[in-house]
């Protein structure tokens, strides 16, 4: 058995098709299939289930795979570990998060980290915060930045900043020119909202029942550019994230005064995995920063009162 079917098999089973997998591996796809066939033989089963163009894995392969996934694992870390001694300021660091935080907080951030550590690199993977989570257990990132997750074992996560969400109209709506609106009197309007199936559609949805209604809604999308953009159309209105992107896209922003509208945002990381140097200055810069930014807030606070 050789380390090079290991990865082949994992990337099959990932894409769930050969065809994308060999591209992926940059092989041609003959010799893929070949290379999973001579794992199958070895092992004496099959791993996959053929449907078409597409490949599922069998009971046989999903045992596998898991074995498969940990040895990878602990073969990347073993890597990381002897790459972290030749010089811990270089290196790289593994960086999920979820698509609104993409305009703001990551590049912020990134570039603030960089005038400190300017010869570490970032792989970034943008998805939605389940996704993401999954990533994270899986090993693919090492950190991710998304909205608090329903209990998972072994992921440890800590609040970064609040969010408010707020009202976004076409600017010539009659709210437009509104500094606050009560969300119950839009219960007449059309909305475009958020897949409920996404963290932040989850929240807006229980953000709706709590002023008593629910939307009217023409269409749901997955990214906040999207929604937006709709509402620029004059398709309908919106909750979104407030994001300094949009403030140029025709569309006005409105606060909402009741219900509260908010979700909060923080870094979730796997606890008791091995933590290169590149990634524990990240880490350590990361809750630092937010820790000086709650700090100088309560000093405002203080000095308004």
């Amino acid at each position: 058995m050789e380390w090079t079917q290991l990865q082949y098999f994992q990337t099959v089973a990932q894409l769930q098709h050969f065809t994308n997998a060999a591209e992926a591996l940059s092989i041609s796809q003959p010799a893929l299939s070949r290379s999973i066939a001579r794992l199958e033989e070895e092992l004496g089963v099959p791993l996959f289930e053929r449907q078409g163009r597409t490949v599922i894995l069998n009971p046989y392969g999903r045992i596998f795979l898991n074995r498969v996934n940990r040895a990878i694992q602990e073969i990347t870390i073993g890597q990381q570990e002897v790459q972290a001694l030749l010089d811990p300021l270089k290196g790289s660091i593994s960086l999920g998060f979820i698509h609104s935080q993409g305009s703001n907080l990551v590049p912020d951030l990134l570039g603030l980290f960089r005038k400190s550590f300017p010869e570490i690199q970032f792989l970034l993977n943008q998805n939605v915060t389940n996704q993401s989570l999954d990533q994270l257990e899986a090993g693919e990132i090492e950190f991710c930045f998304c909205s608090q997750p329903l209990a998972r074992n072994n992921i440890h996560w800590i609040q970064l900043l609040t969010e408010e969400i707020i009202l976004i109209v076409p600017n010539e709506h009659p709210y437009a020119n509104r500094n606050s609106v009560n969300l119950k009197e839009l219960s007449e309007e059309s909305f475009i909202a958020f897949k409920n199936e996404l963290s932040l559609g989850e929240i807006i949805y229980r953000i709706f029942k709590e002023a008593g209604f629910a939307p009217k809604v023409t269409f749901e999308g997955e990214e906040v550019g999207t929604v937006a953009g709709l509402v620029a159309a004059k398709l309908g209105i919106a909750l979104i994230p407030k994001i300094r992107t949009f403030e140029l896209l025709g569309i006005s922003q409105v606060h909402i005064s009741e219900p509260k509208c908010q979700r909060v945002i923080g870094m979730a990381w796997v606890e008791g995995r091995y933590v290169s140097p590149a990634a524990k200055h990240f880490k350590e810069f990361v809750l630092e920063h937010f820790m000086n930014e709650v700090s100088n807030t309560n000093q405002l606070h203080c000095a308004a009162d």
